[in-house]
């Protein structure tokens, strides 16, 4: 186990601050009107109720591994790595590795009065289609997904094709996409751990001004270090050297 915090649920196990706001947030939003606040409030309250949430909407940062603008509730067997952009050695993205699957996190500045998703959606649909392969549109646990399927050589050098899940959450003045890969791209069973990983996720927008579109920076936890390591805690999560993951699309 990396390390965790939290009352005994019912069921037994350790409950999460996440686990715990998604559950609370559940809850208040059968008692909230769909019809009051029209099409944006729909939203909110969808996200209210899934995850993942804002840093104004947890009591505590206890018990979650904090990345700078995302903190990450910690999980048996999940292993975290960062991808950095070669040219300005920032890290830009994320990576949860669990059971042979994947999720890519990116954190970006948005407006304050209007998503990104519905826009973001279509340019991964340009952008997959420019590339010679095939995008799906679906209804997710988290509103519109996107499924994509890239061009790929197998490793026995026959054709075959790469899948990715597309997830896009608006959030206040954020906008959070997780890229599920392996066997999670196209199994709903498979993807059911990173998905509730997803959901536990907590986005810090912090004040300052900054374009629509901007990457939120993240960073390595002050105390992380490799297990085994001098300096590394007890229950710590485990980290690979950061490296740059390969990407199906950008946002610019």
């Amino acid at each position: 186990m990396l390390f965790g915090r939290g009352k005994k649920s019912k069921a037994g196990h350790a409950e999460t601050p996440g686990e715990r706001k998604a559950r609370a947030a559940t809850d208040a939003a059968t008692e909230v009107p769909v019809e009051e606040g029209g099409a944006t409030a729909a939203k909110g309250d969808l996200r209210l109720a899934k995850g993942p949430f804002d840093i104004s909407e947890i009591d505590s940062r206890d018990g979650y591994v904090d990345l700078g603008a995302l903190l990450i509730a910690p999980q048996e067997g999940l292993q975290l790595r960062l991808e950095v952009e070669e040219a300005s050695q920032r890290v830009v993205a994320v990576t949860m590795d669990l059971n042979g699957s994947s999720l890519q996190l990116q954190a970006f500045a948005a407006p304050r009065s209007e998503g990104l998703w519905d826009e973001i959606r279509e340019q991964i649909g340009q952008s997959v289609a420019s590339q010679g392969g095939e995008v799906e549109e679906i209804d997710g646990t988290f509103g519109k997904e996107l499924v994509a399927k890239l061009p790929a050589q197998a490793a026995d050098g026959s054709s075959g094709y790469r899948a990715a899940r597309f997830m896009g959450v608006d959030g206040p003045r954020w906008f959070l996409r997780g890229v599920l890969g392996g066997e999670a791209a196209l199994s709903r069973e498979a993807a059911a751990g990173l998905e509730g990983l997803f959901r536990q996720v907590v986005v810090i927008r912090g004040d300052n001004p900054m374009p629509p579109r901007d990457l939120l920076q993240l960073r390595l936890p002050k105390d992380a270090a490799a297990p085994g390591q001098h300096g590394a805690p007890q229950g710590a999560p485990a980290f690979e050297k950061p490296e740059r993951g390969p990407e199906i699309t950008q946002i610019g």
